[in-house]
């Protein structure tokens, strides 16, 4: 009965022994490392849009050399514990947009919404990076919300088994901003002496005095000459029109006639005209003036001397006339242009002596 009672003893001590050693093999899943979701735009939504269908980018490096048959993407509420799907987002509708790096080759099966998951035939991959694109994702509805993916591999083809490596990325929804502003009808329009560009741009704030002297006593022997500016833009669908209204040149109840023609300079011939456009000397005239500038090309500068006052080295001057337009190929907006005047005055040895002078008005009427 003794010997019994030993053995007995013996058999119960080995048992614990062999019990610690089955429990003493737990396996975990190594830490997907340098993981992110990108949200990007999509179609006509930006990237994290409440509600809008965007693009997820993954990126992230795997750390093992492990056989991979799939990655899942399980969208969660929380970071951990029981995964709740966020409300509003739908990921069964989405497509494998590009997907690049150590785990290549996949394809999207996303018939469970907010567990997308990718498949490919197993194979063991070299640790590194990974991206993986999902477009036509449903974002979560909710505004300024954040919600997480988890992202595992498995050695399985359809993400089912224990997982290989895993990590967590996180991303959040958020209110477009929405910004208004109003473009007016508008017409910026000025006359001076001078008007000059500030930055590259024709400049109304720079305009002077509209007080203009010839360059010289008139004379039957030469021609005096003058010029004034001004500057136009307009949003105007058929663009404006600019015309020259007042008198010509008078003293008391003389008058130095206006040159109802386009023509040339003639000394020694009551004359009065303008023209807008870069004169050359002639025997009769001498240079003044330059072109329209900046030059018109038909889209965004149309603006252009109009006939009678845009031919070089002739002259016209009838109050009421269209002398210039924005209509460069054809009517329409444009951008801020300078036109310059130049005025020239004949006369004959028999013009009576005084101070001749004028107040002439340009007008710009946009057409809307």
């Amino acid at each position: 009965m003794r010997f019994k009672r030993v053995v007995l003893s013996a058999l119960l001590l080995v048992a614990p022994i062999i019990e610690v050693f089955i429990e003493g093999a737990p396996v975990s899943a190594a830490q997907i490392t340098s993981r992110s979701l990108t949200l990007q735009a999509g179609a006509s939504d930006g990237g994290s849009k409440p509600g809008g269908v965007v693009k997820h980018l993954f990126t992230f490096s795997v750390p093992s050399s492990s056989n991979v048959g799939s990655v899942q993407l399980l969208y969660c509420t929380t970071a951990s514990g029981t995964c709740t799907m966020p409300t509003g987002l739908v990921t069964t509708a989405a497509t494998l947009g590009s997907n690049t790096g150590a785990i290549s080759g996949l394809s999207l099966v996303n018939t469970t919404n907010g567990a997308p998951y990718l498949t490919r035939a197993a194979a063991s991959v070299t640790p590194g990076s990974v991206t993986i694109r999902l477009d036509s994702v449903t974002n979560p509805t909710a505004a300024n919300t954040t919600f997480f993916v988890r992202i595992s591999t498995f050695a399985t083809t359809n993400a089912t088994g224990g997982t290989t490596d895993t990590g967590v990325v996180t991303a959040s929804t958020a209110n477009p901003i929405v910004l208004t502003g109003i473009m007016p009808e508008s017409l910026i329009f000025c006359t001076g002496g001078t008007v000059v560009t500030t930055g590259g741009v024709p400049d109304c704030t720079t305009a002077t005095s509209g007080s203009i002297s010839f360059n010289q006593e008139f004379s039957p022997t030469n021609t005096a000459t003058a010029t004034s500016q001004m500057a136009a833009s307009t949003n105007a669908s058929s663009g404006y029109a600019i015309t020259v209204n007042g008198p010509t040149l008078t003293s008391g109840a003389n008058t130095i006639a206006g040159m109802a023609v386009a023509g040339v300079g003639v000394r020694s011939t009551a004359q009065f005209g303008l023209n807008l456009k870069a004169n050359t000397t002639t025997t009769s005239t001498p240079a003044v003036g330059t072109e329209v500038a900046p030059a018109p090309n038909g889209t965004n500068l149309r603006g252009q001397a109009s006939t009678g006052y845009n031919t070089v080295d002739q002259f016209k001057f009838v109050t009421g006339d269209n002398v210039a337009k924005s209509d460069n190929v054809a009517p329409g907006p444009t951008d801020a242009q300078i036109f310059t005047v130049s005025y020239i005055v004949n006369v004959p040895g028999s013009q009576t002596a005084g101070t001749y002078t004028t107040t002439l008005t340009y007008i710009c009427t946009p057409t809307f």
